[in-house]
């Protein structure tokens, strides 16, 4: 049985967050990334993390949290970044100061902070390991790792968020919600272990141009696909025959649709996702070591790790068969 002290406040956050699934990698998307970055982990850092498994599984959407339902101002722009808007990329100022002095505040708040917000996060993360600060660590760390999965999702970094600028609205939560509550269950998130990261910047911008890299292949895919299907096919019927929506007016794709969609993106959703992944838990790992690789042992008492060690060595075999233990069943929505 892993550690549940601090899991109360996040069972209210998940409940409260079943309204905005659609709108990020949802609930299946960011609990996956979050777990498996924890399997990832190198001792002992795995240990401690893996004592709190179901809290840092579980608050990976809190930021949507505060974004959708708490409507926090300031985290809206946590989570994309419109490139296309900024200019050639080589003319943007890596350092966030610097980048507050050519943007003025409206800008930024309106075009997004993703990668800057993601270092600044960072920051906080090892200065929390090395003050030892329980609490802050694992919420840090999870916050840390929503972004980075947010970052992973080609249409977090493009203006055409949602295909809207090209007549393929909806695409965005068919994507990274449908799609993985769909197919999630057959991917595979064994990636490896941790390694460390000599520069958080470089990876960090690195990071976001790949990603970037694959907004207009998507779009093409979509664009080339809906050629082959009508309205009637494309979309799922209500009750009274009319295009289904929901709960948000967007369109919903048909089950034929989005299998299709999946099928002809040749895996780029499972890529998108182990590469979170990766990314994840190789900050995490950073961050830990670039605070003095402070022992957290004394954090959590010998009984509740004593008790995981079973629980721990089984999900490791699962993993490594590309499987976490529990989310699957869970979250399959076929």
């Amino acid at each position: 049985m892993k550690n549940f002290k601090l899991k109360q406040s996040v069972l209210t956050f998940s409940a409260i967050g079943i309204a905005f699934i659609s709108l990020s990698w949802g609930i299946f998307g960011h609990e996956h990334i979050n777990n498996a970055a924890v399997m990832a982990l190198p001792k002992p850092l795995q240990t401690f993390f893996y004592n709190h498994l179901d809290f840092i599984t579980q608050e990976s959407t809190v930021p949507d949290l505060r974004k959708y339902t708490l409507r926090d101002k300031a985290e809206n722009p946590r989570h994309f970044m419109d490139m296309e808007n900024f200019g050639a990329v080589d003319s943007i100022p890596l350092p966030f100061e610097d980048v507050k002095k050519k943007y003025d505040e409206k800008f930024l708040s309106s075009n997004g902070i993703l990668p800057w917000y993601i270092q600044e996060t960072m920051t906080k993360l090892t200065k929390a390991f090395k003050d030892k600060r329980k609490t802050e660590i694992l919420f840090l760390a999870a916050d840390l790792a929503h972004y980075i999965g947010d970052a992973h999702m080609p249409l977090h970094t493009s203006a055409n968020h949602d295909g809207q600028l090209t007549n393929q609205k909806g695409i965005h939560s068919l994507w990274e919600s449908r799609l993985p509550e769909m197919f999630g269950k057959n991917y595979n998130f064994y990636t490896g272990e941790a390694k460390y990261v000599d520069n958080v910047e470089k990876a960090t911008w690195d990071m976001i141009k790949d990603t970037h890299s694959l907004v207009e292949p998507l779009l093409l895919v979509d664009r080339n696909l809906r050629a082959t299907f009508t309205a009637e096919t494309m979309y799922d019927k209500d009750e009274k025959g009319n295009i289904a929506k929901n709960k948000f007016g967007d369109l919903i794709y048909s089950k034929e649709y989005a299998s299709k969609f999946h099928e002809a993106l040749n895996g780029m959703v499972e890529n998108q996702m182990r590469k979170a992944i990766v990314v994840t838990t190789n900050f995490w790992y950073t961050a830990w070591v670039n605070a003095g690789k402070p022992n957290l042992d004394d954090l959590d008492s010998k009984e509740l790790t004593n008790r995981n060690k079973k629980n721990l060595k089984n999900d490791l075999k699962l993993w490594k068969q590309g499987k976490l233990f529990g989310l699957e069943s869970e979250n399959d929505f076929n």
